[in-house]
């Protein structure tokens, strides 16, 4: 028997004990901290928008004066694109902005997740010029081991935490905001019941 069978067969024969995973224990720490959520997003170059604005598309135009199209997946928002419309993945890149809800925010690093659920096409988070967030404070959680939580971890095939638009950093630890892709990202604290 050469090394190759030998190595083989004792895999074949080899019988592992079943080991339980240990459990991952409670980390959380502080209570939701709207402060932080807002100090790490404002470090990566996002926004947050304190409530609902009266006239949404009156703030639209002065926020992103340039934009024509508009992708929203927000029941709360419509756009004048449908996601239904965009056809190839690519498509999306004629996005001026994209509105989506996000389920949850992470204040300890600032970060908004998304999933195919929001998204419906994922590209439309990522090749829009702009981006806004529309996120019930109530489901900022306090760091990324509750965060991980979520069940979209574990249902969804694509989900991502996006912590503020593209950057690019330097040798020398110079960041740079926008890079390419995503220019701005704003979170608006929306409770989903606050249809303005």
């Amino acid at each position: 028997m050469g090394t190759r069978e030998q190595i083989l067969e004792a895999v074949r024969t080899s019988k592992r004990e079943f080991v339980q995973l240990p459990e991952i224990p409670n980390f959380e720490g502080a209570p939701q901290d709207l402060s932080k959520f807002e100090s790490a997003l404002k470090r990566l170059a996002g926004v947050v928008v304190h409530n609902p604005p009266k006239d949404f598309d009156q703030f639209l135009r002065e926020t992103f004066p340039a934009a024509k199209t508009i992708c929203s997946t927000a029941p709360e928002v419509q756009g004048n694109l449908r996601v239904d419309d965009i056809g190839e993945w690519s498509n999306a890149s004629k996005i001026d902005v994209t509105i989506v809800r996000s389920p949850l925010g992470v204040a300890e690093t600032g970060s908004v997740l998304l999933s195919e659920e929001e998204l419906l096409v994922n590209t439309i988070g990522f090749l829009a010029h702009d981006i806004v967030i529309l996120l019930d404070p109530n489901d900022i959680v306090p760091d990324i081991h509750v965060a991980y939580r979520h069940p979209h971890f574990r249902d969804k095939a694509y989900a991502v935490l996006m912590s503020g638009p593209s950057g690019s950093a330097d040798i020398g630890g110079k960041t740079v905001h926008p890079a390419q892709g995503v220019m701005t990202l704003t979170v608006i604290y929306w409770p989903p019941n606050n249809h303005n």
